[in-house]
């Protein structure tokens, strides 16, 4: 789940209103690096916003997904991820000023490092 706020307003997104199986709309599903990510809605009962989350399942080296209308001058972002699996990451984060799948900036959380690091 993501939570995005702006100013006064605030935007709650979650997945459950989204098909299972498919990756979620309206978001750029791609990877840095080699091997191919495997983006998509599924269900999963320990979700914060029960049902669905978006869960990436393939093997690639950086898989990357994010939202392609949003804009944020000033804000808060949050994000909550679950490690499930990963030999060289288990990680999640926040991407912004992403022009593609090589060119954005990111503050990622690894479980196997135990650490959060921007680049």
């Amino acid at each position: 789940m993501t939570m995005l706020t702006a100013f006064a307003s605030a935007e709650t997104i979650n997945f459950d209103d989204m098909k299972t199986g498919a990756p979620p709309t309206g978001w750029t599903a791609t990877q840095t690096g080699s091997g191919t990510a495997k983006w998509a809605i599924e269900k999963d009962e320990s979700a914060p916003s029960r049902p669905n989350v978006m869960k990436q399942s393939g093997q690639a080296t950086f898989p990357v997904c994010f939202k392609n209308d949003t804009n944020i001058k000033d804000g808060f972002v949050e994000v909550k991820f679950k490690p499930v699996a990963g030999k060289e990451d288990q990680a999640g984060g926040v991407i912004w000023r992403a022009k593609d799948s090589n060119n954005y900036y990111i503050a990622r959380a690894n479980a196997l490092e135990g650490n959060v690091v921007l680049y």
